[in-house]
This record gives C-alpha cells, structure tokens and sequence, in this order.
C-alpha cells in the first residue's frame, strides 16, 4: 500500500532528508588514499549524532554498520571494514538517517584521490545523470515505469547496464515502503503518481553486464564479472509543482 504523507510527516522526512544530505557532503570530503571504510563509517555515525538524527542502517535487519561503503566492483550494501582506499578506486557511500521516526535516503558514487580512468568517470556521470533523468519524470498524475524507463534508457544509450536485482522504493515511517521502483521497464505502466509520495529513486549501473551477486557475508553485492559499478539515490517528494529533492543541498 502507497502512503501519502501529511505536511507534518513531510517535513519530518525534510528534516531526516538534510541530515543525510549534509553527512553525505562532509563524508565526500573525507574520501582519500589511506582511509578505511570503516573510519568513513564512524565519521557518519557520529555526524548524524551531531545534527541529532539516528543511523537508519545500522540493526536494519542486521547490517552492522551506519554507512554501506561499496568498493570498485561492488555494487550496493557494502560493509564497512579494515579495507584502506587506494588511489584509482571508487566508492559508493549510501546513507539514511532518522529523524522523529521518519527516514531520509540517498546515495553517491565518488573517486578517491587523483585522476581515474575516462571510462570510469564516464560511468559515475552517466549513472548521476540517470538518476536525474528519472526523477524529471516525476508529476502528479505521471505513471511510475516512467521513472524507470527515462533511467534504463539514459544508461543503456551510454552503453552500460542497469542492475535489475535492486530496485527504488517508497519511503517515510518505514525505510523501504511501496512502492518499488525498477530502473528498467517501458512508459506508461504501473500507479499514477500522487502528491505526498516520498520515492527512493536509485539507480545503480554496471560498466559490464547486468549480473549481480551476493557475497558470503548475505550483505555485499558485487558484479558477476568483476566490471565497476556505480550507485546515486535521491529521496524525492511528489509535489503539486513537481519533483522536490529532499536530499539535495543545492542545484547540481
């Protein structure tokens, strides 16, 4: 069941939206040779402390950390550990917080240190710029396969592909909440989007195939064939005027 929320639920998500958004902006800073994934999970921890949220992650259904930290091949729900960042990599840093028992989500895909491969950035850009061309999608009235289909669309032009294993979702009392949202599918299919929905749109995109699999620990995803993978998310209100990112700071 889709739950519209009121303006006071709203503003509770806001409130759980800018805390991720300002972790997020502090964390990218942070992203350097020599750190762990764990350091970058401690200092998350201790800035959605400081602006007086809750982790959301962490005892979510036994994830062990604040932050999902995905490396290089990773693609989603990476835990953070000993592992020290090398100049060349890149990392997903996915984070939700929050605030009076409503929640905020979003994700980015960042490079550590100095120049990365053409490709490589072509990648992260395409995979950022996916997530905007799915959330331009979003109206009153819209149809939700819209979101997906300006996503898969965007990616598959650019000659990567989307991962159809993990899907967006509703968000607000609950961290995953109806309804999912698939980064694939044609237009014109599935409900018609109505203000007060509060939608996840993550798009995550492989360098290589679509092929994703789930590593001995039950969490980490990683590509089938070892390609790079990069993930953005946005939590976004349905508004009466249109898309409202909750957890963007500023325009782009």
């Amino acid at each position: 069941m889709v739950i519209l929320k009121s303006k006071d639920e709203i503003e509770k998500i806001r409130r759980a939206c800018r805390i991720v958004a300002i972790a997020l902006l502090e964390l990218k800073s942070q992203v350097k040779a020599g750190k762990t994934t764990s350091e970058l999970d401690q200092l998350a921890e201790k800035l959605i402390l400081k602006l007086a949220g809750k982790p959301a992650f962490k005892g979510y259904r036994g994830f062990p950390a604040t932050l999902c930290t995905s490396v290089n091949e990773e693609v989603v729900h990476g835990i953070p550990s000993q592992r020290v960042l090398k100049e060349g990599d890149i990392i997903g840093l996915d984070l939700g917080a929050i605030v009076d028992g409503y929640y905020g989500d979003a994700a980015i895909t960042v490079p550590v240190g100095g120049p990365i491969p053409v490709e490589t950035e072509r990648l992260i850009r395409v995979t950022e710029e996916s997530l905007y061309q799915g959330i331009r999608q979003i109206g009153v009235g819209k149809r939700l396969s819209d979101i997906s289909h300006a996503i898969q669309e965007h990616v598959e032009k650019a000659g990567f592909s989307v991962v159809t294993d993990f899907v967006g979702h509703g968000i607000g009392r609950n961290l995953h909440e109806d309804p999912q949202i698939p980064n694939f599918g044609e237009p014109g299919h599935g409900i018609r989007l109505r203000q007060g929905m509060t939608l996840a749109i993550e798009p995550m995109v492989n360098m290589g195939n679509n092929a994703v699999k789930v590593l001995e620990d039950n969490w980490t995803a990683v590509t089938q064939d070892g390609t790079l993978s990069a993930h953005f998310e946005h939590t976004v209100l349905v508004a009466e005027s249109g898309p409202e990112i909750l957890t963007r700071l500023s325009p782009p």
